[in-house]
């Protein structure tokens, strides 16, 4: 693999660190502010709309330059994002800073899938996205706790400080190491909008969205699910959500090294496990040895359908790629926000911590049902309704005619 993607997996290392690091700062956070920890939970919820929204509008503004010159400037954004919550003196500014954030999630992995795809041989993309994806994984068994430990340890502030500095790591390797790759000749945004009119691009985004959803169902609510169910002590609650972050790198390089062999097979196999998986983690979810191995499973199988499905879209819309893959990355983000309502609904409702497994299971399944469709679609009418792409006009018929002679 290229070592451009290192600086690519450094960036999104930092990316996910920031993502996910804030649920175990919140009663810190709150305290200095003095605001509720449900308002403090707002700083959670926007960047979840941030990455939703600021993927398109990122990538649309990033139209005109090339790939390389708007990851620089995604990652400066990052890091702007980062300092100005590590500094906010008030609980408005420190919400700024992480929608700024938030902004570079999306187009990052976005634009970032499409320059990792293009290192390689076409044979190998999913395991070049994977690589990329491997940083974020693996800021959910590093970086999370570290940065959480940090947080604690000197001050929440030090947390995004560190964070900010990630960002300007991975901001020079790719100044450094990312060879530039301009913006393909004669493909606008109306180009890059055609691609979703291309049903399979739409099915495979609304299996992003309802499967990786079904994994956020459960695990949004993962902590008194697990102390009050399973009867681990708060402190295992990290523990625990390492082993989940481990299953997600394992699941995230399996699923790019199958990928690129048999995708649509992948998306069968993992979609249902994961299905099977969550359903059982109602029962499993009693048992402190059954609830970790199941834990477990479920980063291993969500994440195993990442790079798949990434891959999906970006072979799908091949001619005009970028839009549709940071719209892909908001898709990840909406399934879990979509997913944490639901569960906290079925909660609500009096069913139990272990309910919001079966509505997990529930979206799992429905995007298994989806990836059947897609795939009976596909072996109908294998082309049909992908977009092409010319980068040049076609020669009229008598210039062709003329040619020939």
């Amino acid at each position: 693999m290229p070592l451009a993607l290192l600086a690519l997996s450094i960036g999104a290392f930092g990316i996910g660190t920031t993502e996910f690091v804030i649920m175990g700062l919140l009663p810190e956070v709150a305290g200095e502010y003095g605001v509720s920890i449900p308002t403090a939970g707002l700083l959670v919820t926007g960047y979840a709309l941030g990455v939703v929204l600021g993927a398109p509008l990122m990538t649309v503004l990033g139209t005109r330059i090339s790939r390389k010159r708007m990851l620089t400037l995604l990652m400066g954004l990052f890091v702007a994002g980062n300092v100005l919550s590590a500094l906010a003196p008030t609980f408005g500014l420190m919400l700024t800073g992480r929608v700024v954030a938030s902004l570079a999630h999306g187009a990052f992995f976005g634009i970032g899938s499409v320059v990792a795809a293009g290192l390689v041989a076409p044979e190998r993309k999913a395991g070049a996205i994977a690589m990329m994806f491997t940083g974020l994984t693996v800021a959910n068994v590093v970086g999370v706790p570290l940065g959480t430990f940090i947080g604690q340890s000197v001050g929440w502030r030090a947390t995004f400080l560190v964070v900010a500095g990630l960002g300007v790591v991975g901001l020079a390797g790719i100044v450094r190491l990312v060879p530039e790759q301009p913006r393909p000749e004669g493909v606008r945004l109306r180009h890059e909008l055609a691609a979703f009119r291309n049903a399979q691009v739409l099915l495979a985004m609304a299996m992003t969205v309802l499967g990786f959803g079904g994994v956020f169902a459960a695990i949004t609510y993962i902590t008194p699910m697990m102390t009050e169910t399973a009867g681990f002590a708060d402190s295992s609650v990290t523990w625990l959500l390492v082993l989940f972050g481990l299953g997600m790198v394992g699941g995230n390089l399996l699923g790019g090294r199958f990928a690129d062999r048999r995708l649509m097979p992948l998306l069968y196999v993992s979609l249902g496990s994961l299905a099977v998986v969550l359903a059982l983690f109602t029962f499993t979810a009693h048992h402190k040895v059954a609830a970790a191995v199941t834990l477990t499973l479920i980063g291993a199988l969500g994440f195993a359908t990442v790079p798949p499905l990434q891959k999906r879209v970006l072979d799908q819309a091949s001619a005009a790629p970028t839009l549709a893959s940071a719209v892909n990355i908001g898709a990840f983000n909406l399934g879990n926000a979509l997913a944490a309502w639901l569960g906290g609904l079925v909660i609500a409702a009096g069913f139990g911590y272990t309910a919001p497994n079966w509505a997990g299971a529930a979206l799992a399944g429905s995007a298994l049902v989806l990836a059947v469709v897609s795939g009976a679609l596909e072996r109908r009418t294998p082309t049909e309704g992908r977009v092409v792409a010319t980068a040049t006009p076609a020669p009229e018929p008598g210039r062709a005619a003329t040619a020939r002679h």
